[in-house]
């Protein structure tokens, strides 16, 4: 068993960006916080699909180039190999659950 608390972890831009609460063994998971105006970055995954739960905010979900507009309460899977990004075009901070599986740190394709 492991407990974490969000408060206990940083977020790898400071005050923004991506936070991991778990790294591993079998899975990656974490929250996402975007400020306006900011993008997760395109990316995608040879092997590793992503989910990305909506807490908070309403950014576009780009998925293989089509758009989508999220809402808070919306779940998105991304598949392996499909191109993916959020991008925060609002003016509220938005904030994004999301958990890889399986556990593949190098398993990152960059656009």
């Amino acid at each position: 068993m492991q407990k974490v608390n969000e408060k206990e972890r940083s977020y790898r831009g400071g005050d923004w960006g991506i936070k991991y609460l778990f790294r591993g063994p079998r899975i990656d998971w974490g929250v996402l916080l975007l400020k306006p105006g900011q993008k997760m970055g395109a990316h995608g995954h040879r092997k590793v699909e992503e989910t990305f739960y909506f807490i908070q905010g309403s950014p576009k979900m780009v998925v293989n180039d089509v758009e989508y507009q999220a809402m808070e309460g919306d779940a998105f899977r991304v598949e392996p190999m499909e191109k993916h990004d959020i991008v925060n075009d609002t003016d509220e901070v938005v904030k994004v659950l999301f958990i890889k599986a399986p556990y593949l740190p190098e398993d990152k394709i960059e656009y």
